[in-house]
């Protein structure tokens, strides 16, 4: 028998996305194609029983041979509730209809689409990089993490803080922007909790995958959070002020006078006078060191 050179197998998960993309954006702009129910329930259980989430996701794979949704309804329903909590945001704090229009834009495209993308870049390198499984012989499919899986990861991750943030948060807000060292307590904890609740979904989607290892890497930043967070909170930083202040703050910024220019829409709110009370900027540096590691 001569011998034979046998071409390597290309893996599933490598050949399909590529025609399995155009096909989920296709699916976008047809809702009788997007299972609205199944939505919900996962948007639910990723709130309450994120490991039934992820255990549906090993049946997905077994029905459909693929780890990501090939349905966008979750990634479009996620995008609506994120414009309407942002639009709530801007009627209740915002003057300017063009504003709040830039501002629901901005949301939507670069804190969650592009952020997401992003992200589900850096993670989608990281573990077909680094944290695969080394194959025990040349006969195994090599099997690679999908891209649109990885950004399934960071959607699933990012609805409770998205519930957080932005919907417990909204109500909240009146006493988490007020002077004192309890708001400031509170907003610390409420963005703590988000963000270390974020990375906790973020390794079980990826612990899920039985073709990685070292998956607790991405349990990781939780630790630098526990630790940053007093480091913030007795610095005199107040997330919620913060980041209001940068959303609904900017048009009255240029109308004030320099003196006052610093001193946010919320120092007014929180004040309960009728003039700016200028914020207290103790621990500035601090606070834009460790910003984006915290958030």
């Amino acid at each position: 028998m001569l011998p034979t050179v046998s071409k390597p197998r290309s893996s599933p998960s490598t050949s399909r996305p590529n025609s399995m993309f155009p096909q989920y954006l296709r699916r976008i702009v047809k809702w009788q194609q997007m299972d609205i129910e199944y939505t919900f329930w996962q948007m639910l259980h990723l709130c309450t029983a994120p490991k039934v989430v992820y255990q549906h996701t090993k049946y997905h794979k077994q029905t459909k041979n693929q780890w990501a949704r090939d349905d966008p309804a979750f990634v479009v329903i996620c995008s609506i509730l994120l414009a309407v909590a942002t639009v709530a945001y801007c009627a209740a704090y915002d003057h300017s209809a063009a504003h709040a229009v830039f501002v629901v834009i901005s949301v939507l495209l670069f804190h969650f689409l592009l952020t997401g993308i992003i992200l589900a870049t850096c993670c989608w390198f990281l573990t077909n990089a680094y944290l695969r499984e080394e194959a025990p012989n040349s006969h195994v499919v090599e099997q690679r993490v999908e891209w649109l899986y990885a950004f399934d990861v960071h959607c699933n991750s990012f609805f409770p803080m998205f519930v957080m943030l932005h919907v417990i948060h909204y109500f909240l807000s009146p006493l988490l922007v007020a002077h004192g060292f309890i708001p400031e307590l509170l907003s610390n904890l409420l963005f703590m909790v988000a963000a270390s609740y974020y990375h906790y979904l973020n390794f079980l989607g990826y612990d899920v995958l039985p073709f990685l290892e070292r998956t607790t890497f991405f349990l990781y930043p939780i630790g630098v959070i526990i630790v940053l967070s007093p480091i913030l909170i007795l610095s005199g930083f107040n997330p919620s002020r913060y980041f209001m202040n940068i959303y609904f703050s900017q048009r009255e910024q240029k109308s004030e006078p320099n003196e006052i220019r610093q001193a946010g829409v919320f120092d007014l709110i929180s004040s309960g006078t009728g003039r700016k009370v200028p914020t207290d900027n103790h621990g500035a540096s601090i606070i834009e060191a460790c910003l984006h590691v915290v958030v």
